[in-house]
């Protein structure tokens, strides 16, 4: 008898353990997707619950879009700046320190 409910004891521990977690993630994924342009935009209806497993592919297909994007970027500043040695290297260094600091 001590043994089922010893068994009892740790089941109820482990779901209720299971819960907290279940909780905790969920509060993670819903501060995850407001960081997403999708949630800012309005996109997803809060009434809608969103799983966290869609929330977190949703991070990944954004974040690999902002590598993209990065990819991009560089691609079309190294075709904009010459290729120069020495001053023109510093030069081309400033300009790219004040696209970056808004300068």
């Amino acid at each position: 008898m001590a043994s089922r409910r010893s068994r009892s004891h740790q089941s109820s521990s482990s779901t209720r353990t299971t819960d907290e977690e279940q909780i905790l993630l969920s509060r993670l994924a819903s501060k995850l997707q407001q960081l997403l342009p999708i949630a800012a935009a309005g996109h997803h209806s809060h009434s809608r619950r969103v799983s966290a497993t869609d929330v977190l592919e949703e991070t990944c297909r954004y974040i690999r879009s902002l590598h993209r994007e990065v990819d991009d970027l560089s691609e079309r500043l190294s075709e904009l700046l010459p290729s120069g040695t020495g001053a023109d290297a510093a030069a081309q260094d400033e300009i790219i320190r004040s696209l970056f600091h808004g300068d």
